[in-house]
């Protein structure tokens, strides 16, 4: 059963304006690995409808902004009101070993996944060096 009334929640706005703290901080947790030649990046984003989400790369900077509306229909009587609504917005700094023209992003069940290719000159390659009585050698070089 939900409660109406909280005898903690009015101490708890009080302080938080007497502290200036943010009730409920705007956050958007990420997973961040590299699979492979893809860097992936997984942000949490539960109950955010996907055409309020918007990606920016400019640079080597990629903004992710997502908007939560409350699910509440206007002048309802709100009998709890705790899951964080409103503008989210998180900033990845992208190392130059990254394809930023070639990300790939997918939304499903409240989990926005990006796959950002490792750019081409940054991957392993082989190189031949040519030697003296017409052999050949290959040898691994790193970027």
């Amino acid at each position: 059963m939900l409660m109406r009334t909280d005898p903690f929640r009015e101490f708890d706005r009080l302080a938080q304006q007497v502290l200036h703290t943010a009730a409920r901080p705007a956050t958007m947790p990420m997973d961040a690995y590299r699979s492979g030649d893809d860097f992936v990046v997984h942000f949490d984003l539960p109950g955010v409808e996907p055409e309020t989400i918007d990606l920016d790369v400019e640079r080597n900077v990629l903004t992710v902004r997502a908007e939560r509306r409350s699910p509440a229909p206007g002048g309802a009587e709100l009998v709890a009101d705790e899951r964080p609504t409103g503008t989210f917005s998180r900033q990845l700094f992208l190392g130059e070993t990254l394809d930023a023209e070639r990300i790939d992003a997918h939304y499903d069940n409240g989990v926005l996944t990006l796959r950002i290719p490792v750019a081409e000159k940054a991957k392993p390659r082989k190189i031949h060096i040519s030697g003296g009585g017409g052999q050949a050698k290959q040898i691994s070089a790193g970027a």
